[in-house]
């Protein structure tokens, strides 16, 4: 079927993205559909699309779009309702009244969209309701929260299964930005898709350089200050470990730039606020937890810093994902220390209490729904104990929960088995940051392998890659000192295989282990030896981690004779000069007057976006902001695609104003 019209007439685009027709094509066919596609490279439209194609050609007439964020499910409801399609959503921000309304507008078949949050499916005759219509297709977005072997999940999620073949003959998608080979299984199994078509696309990155550094917590902040400095690192995230975290560093950075802190224990007025605000340009930090990201549309982050390790390769590449959207250079830096990974594992314990507790709240159940408050005082458990119990019983099918917070016993009784493998799952999550953080190689060939790209190649930007062309360390030759412990590094495994711990006391290269380990990144990144990580199973059932170093022939050749050609990374001393020397450069020239052009477009510019801000009923800078104004003015650009390159415009404010801003600035008239 030739979808392109259809891609025109409804989205104004005149070329599908790559990888995106083929999706497209297999679900209008009423195909089930796997997409696993970066954060950024157009994953919604290939449900869209196909749910509009399947509607004209008579297959239903509504997609039903499972979302868990509802700024998510608004976001996108907002784009497809700007389109002139017709979209209603059901969650917990809004009234009954609406609810019902969206319920009545469903089964008349006045919607083409409908957005239901996860919970929505355990009301009692909600999944009914649906079927009564067959939808023209269901998508699940964030689909590996439906995965014990994703990211920690909701239980709404895991239920999905039961309530979606009720909707059948209507083909399912499932999309995702992070999922892992045995997640992407999971996500098969748990939903039911029947012979799906499978893409698994684009992990890898080529404009993203990434950066490791290790850095003790009390020296982080002062660090992310002086590599912000510089205007080219803005605009920019900044992923910290906590809420308290996250303001204190943003009140730190706002002496110096405009920066605030986005995360869920501030009112949503402020989040959204702080959100609009960045993606108009008038922000250029955000200092975020993880509730920053999902369905961030803004094409020209340049910079993503991680204050603290993150707790798995999964979140960590789906939050670089949001840097250089626009295909410019742009850079992701890591800052990490063992502690953290000591703060992770004591998370690991909050967060998964003792299989004794969880046994406690399973004797107090049973077959009928009793109220969660009362559970908790009868047992005299801590509260966030209690919570945490039930979720994961439930999250392992023993226990249900009821929309009224009730809980009964399921009768399950393998959970005990499912638990132990979740909790080893996650920690060996945290074994992988680690390992990635620890381990000297290249940076997006380690992240697109753990994605299943077994023959990733060097992706020639990172600090691994191009050492000399990194920004957050510096790197210098070694002093003669160093390239006496090199070589003596290089002959003691030549002697014979050596197990790091061997190597290090054989080696004697002056009892520090942590110069041995900037040595042997040093000799890896050179391609003297190489490095990687293994696991193995201690008599207490844990998996342990550690590198395993082997000579390349490279190596054996340089530990005979020969310039070795290491270099090594200097102190983050040597960093802040090199950024204050970049923040001291000299004052800007003042710009140019605007030509008589500039200004007289800058008028019709005006006059336009008086008219659009009437129709829809806000205020002006809800369509442009006069600082986007005035740099549209001045850049005049003729096509979306320049229109993209100015601070400002993303990809919404293209879909929605992109054709009358360009036709101005070309001297057409707008309709």
């Amino acid at each position: 079927m030739n979808l392109l019209p259809l891609l025109e007439a409804t989205f104004g685009f005149s070329a599908f993205r790559e990888n995106q027709e083929a999706v497209c094509q297999a679900l209008t066919a009423g195909r089930d559909v796997l997409l696993v596609m970066p954060t950024g490279a157009g994953k919604s439209l290939c449900y869209q699309l196909p749910a509009l194609a399947r509607a004209a050609a008579g297959h239903g007439t509504t997609a039903v779009v499972v979302s868990p964020l509802i700024a998510l499910m608004d976001d996108q409801a907002a784009k497809l309702a700007a389109a002139g399609l017709r979209v209603a959503r059901i969650h917990s921000g809004l009234s009954r009244d609406d609810a019902r309304q969206a319920c009545r507008d469903y089964l008349e078949g006045r919607l083409q969209f409908l957005f239901i949050a996860p919970e929505r499916l355990r009301v009692p005759g909600f999944p009914e309701m649906l079927a009564r219509r067959t939808p023209a297709l269901v998508a699940v977005d964030e689909a590996h929260c439906i995965s014990g072997w994703g990211h920690d999940f909701r239980p709404d999620y895991r239920t999905l299964g039961e309530s979606l073949p009720l909707l059948r003959p209507a083909p399912i998608i499932a999309l995702t930005a992070t999922a892992t080979p045995v997640v992407q299984q999971d996500i098969v199994e748990q939903l039911g898709l029947a012979d799906p078509a499978l893409f698994i696309h684009g992990f890898r990155r080529d404009n993203l350089a990434i950066e490791v550094v290790e850095l003790s917590k009390p020296r982080r902040n002062e660090f992310i200050l002086k590599f912000l400095t510089p205007v080219a690192a803005r605009p920019a995230i900044v992923y910290a470990p906590s809420r308290k975290a996250a303001d204190g560093l943003a009140l730190e950075l706002g002496s110096r730039f405009s920066a605030a802190a986005y995360h869920a224990g501030l009112d949503s007025p402020i989040r959204e606020s702080v959100q609009r605000a960045f993606l108009d340009g008038r922000l250029e930090v955000v200092v975020a937890t993880i509730a920053f990201g999902m369905g961030i549309d803004k094409p020209n982050i340049r910079t993503v810093i991680h204050a603290a390790l993150p707790g798995s390769v999964e979140a960590y590449y789906q939050e670089i994902g949001r840097a250089g959207r626009d295909g410019l250079p742009s850079r992701a830096v890591l800052l990490h220390s063992f502690a953290d990974r000591r703060i992770h594992e004591s998370f690991l314990v909050r967060d998964y209490p003792p299989v004794e507790d969880l046994d406690r709240v399973v004797r107090q159940l049973n077959a009928e729904f009793q109220a969660a408050d009362a559970l908790c005082d009868r047992l005299a458990m801590d509260p966030g104990t209690f919570s945490r119990a039930v979720e994961k019983l439930a999250a392992q099918g023993a226990a249900q929960l009821a929309l009224d917070g009730g809980v009964r016993l399921t009768g399950l009784s393998t959970w005990h088995f499912g638990y132990q493998r979740q909790l080893a799952h996650r920690r060996a999550q945290l074994e992988s940051m680690a390992a990635f953080a620890e381990t000297a190689q290249c940076r997006m060939a380690a992240l697109v392998r753990h994605f299943g790209d077994r023959a990733a190649r060097l992706c020639g930007r990172c600090d691994f890659c191009a050492p000399l062309a990194a920004e957050a360390r510096t790197f210098s030759e070694p002093t003669p000192g160093q390239q006496c412990d090199l070589r003596r590094i290089l002959q003691t495994l030549a002697a014979g295989p050596r197990g790091i711990a061997r190597l290090f006391d054989e080696s004697s290269v002056g009892g520090d282990r942590r110069t041995f380990d900037v040595l042997l990144d040093g000799l890896a990144r050179a391609g003297l030896v190489s490095l990687s990580s293994e696991t193995f199973t201690n008599a207490e059932g844990r998996q342990v981690t550690w590198r395993k170093v082997v000579l390349t022939p490279e190596g054996r050749t340089a530990s005979v004779s020969g310039p070795l050609g290491v270099l090594l990374p200097q102190s983050s001393a040597a960093l802040a000069q090199k950024r204050t020397k970049v923040a001291a450069s000299p004052e800007p020239v003042p710009a140019p007057a605007p030509s008589l052009a500039q200004t007289e477009l800058e008028g019709r510019l005006r006059a336009w976006r008086k008219d659009e801000a009437a129709k829809a009923g806000k205020p002006a800078f809800f369509v442009l902001s006069d600082a986007v104004l005035r740099a549209v003015a001045a850049a005049a650009p003729g096509s979306i695609s320049q229109l993209l390159t100015i601070n400002g415009i993303g990809p919404r404010k293209a879909d929605l104003y992109g054709a009358p801003i360009c036709a101005l600035c070309r001297g057409e008239q707008t309709i």
